[in-house]
């Protein structure tokens, strides 16, 4: 995987030579392919013998066609580490129906509505703190963790979405999926809602999901698989931006009705701020995970994470970036480059 990793990344730099994603077009026909790479190392406990290897990336492929100024159809793929990791060889590929002013719609294999639309926590490392973060790859917990902010009912099943257009800054959408082999049926809603006028801009999301009879269902890497009578969860994000600085919070609920096996369930809090100085950033979260909050007869977990970022933009591909945190009890340090197309 290391080697295939090094060819992907070679054809990153080799791309990062030109500052445009890699397109094709013509007359109402455009092709699109996008993604990243991200490579480096992380030192649990600053101890250099016990260095580990850091690699992230991710391709997206996308093709559309403009029927006229009001109808776009379209097909998606994309393919990343996280899904390699789990053995499968699709995160998405679903068609897509673009109406002007109306919104969008979404049938094959994808991640929610209420995911889609989600915020996060301003970080500007290489470690993917919003969505499943590497620390937790390389410095196992030994229980179930709920790793991310964002509402989560996966990917592997066939599902529909209908989302909005943006009017007036809001935005919502709703989304099923049901035929697939980790639940019966799952459904969810979200809404985004943006102010981007003034000096203050804020934005603000909230989701929802009902899935029932989870089977087997993997949540994320670093958790156990769910089997439960049904699965709810909630999320709400807030972000704050005042000229450089970005502020957010964000939190998700998950419960768990008469789970067998380990207990996954539970709460995750989150905050954080970052500030961009021209080719400079800096970021600053916190994350605090309770699991098994919900179920008396079990003893919770409870993690803290903080981790700080400093990211340089040597151009507009090539970014490098270093980290120091502290999680699962355990402190580290990690460095790495970012590239993009």
């Amino acid at each position: 995987m290391r080697t295939s990793f090094i060819a992907i990344l070679s054809f990153f730099v080799a791309s990062a030579a030109s500052a445009a994603p890699i397109e094709y077009k013509d007359d109402n026909f455009t092709a699109r392919v996008s993604g990243y790479g991200n490579i480096g190392m992380i030192e649990p406990d600053f101890a250099l013998q016990n260095s580990r290897f850091l690699g992230d990336w991710s391709l997206r492929g996308q093709m559309t066609y403009d029927a006229n100024e009001t109808y776009r159809l379209g097909m998606v793929y994309s393919l990343n580490q996280q899904t390699i990791d789990d053995g499968d060889y699709i995160n998405d590929l679903f068609a897509l129906w673009q109406v002007r002013d109306f919104g969008r719609i979404e049938i094959g294999l994808t991640d929610s509505v209420a995911e889609k639309l989600g915020l996060g926590l301003p970080d500007v490392g290489g470690l993917r703190m919003n969505d499943n973060p590497l620390i937790f790859k390389e410095i196992e917990p030994e229980h179930a963790i709920i790793s991310d902010t964002t509402l989560d009912t996966g990917d592997g099943s066939p599902r529909i979405n209908v989302v909005s257009s943006s009017h007036n800054g809001v935005q919502y959408g709703l989304s099923a999926a049901a035929f697939g082999d980790e639940y019966n049926f799952a459904l969810d809603g979200g809404i985004k809602i943006r102010r981007p006028d003034g000096k203050t801009k804020t934005a603000y999301s909230f989701g929802a999901s009902f899935m029932s009879r989870p089977d087997d269902f993997k949540q994320s890497p670093f958790s156990p698989r769910v089997s439960a009578d049904w699965r709810a969860q909630i999320s709400a994000a807030m972000n704050v931006q005042y000229n450089s600085f970005m502020f957010a919070i964000t939190g998700r609920a998950i419960y768990d009705k008469d789970p067998t096996g380990i207990v996954s369930d539970g709460l995750m809090l989150g905050t954080g701020v970052s500030y961009d100085l021209l080719k400079y950033n800096v970021s600053l979260n916190y994350t605090f995970s309770d699991t098994g909050v919900w179920h008396s007869d079990v003893d919770n977990f409870i993690n803290h994470t903080v981790v700080a970022s400093f990211r340089y933009k040597y151009s507009e591909n090539v970014e490098g970036w270093i980290s120091l945190g502290r999680s699962l009890q355990t402190s580290f340090v990690s460095a790495g480059m970012r590239l993009t197309f």
